[in-house]
């Protein structure tokens, strides 16, 4: 969808604070608008889409414990050369690389 809007002013934002229960997201990030839109419509009375900015952004309300953040720590060089070496091995996807042949 063409906005007009640059990358930068593409944003998502969400408030929250302790006292209320509800979370709000506002995004203009595809990705996280299907999935929001997903969960308002299988579990409505934990989230609903309140408002489309005609931008492309939508706004959802979420009940407070429905929405996680996950912070992943960096890999160590042993693991990522742990990684590296089962990719080499088991090609992409688990898809065994034959002699000669490209994963292409």
């Amino acid at each position: 969808m063409r906005t007009g809007l640059t990358k930068k002013q593409k944003t998502t934002v969400i408030y929250f604070d302790e006292h209320s229960r509800i979370i709000e997201v506002q995004t203009h990030n595809t990705d996280l608008k299907k999935r929001l839109a997903a969960f308002a419509a299988k579990y409505p009375q934990c989230c609903r889409q309140t408002d489309d900015d005609e931008q492309g952004g939508l706004t959802f309300e979420i009940e407070k414990g429905r929405l996680s953040f996950r912070l992943t720590a960096p890999y160590s060089e042993e693991r990522r050369r742990a990684a590296s070496e089962r990719a080499q091995t088991n090609g992409i996807n688990g898809k065994v690389k034959k002699s000669g042949q490209s994963l292409r």
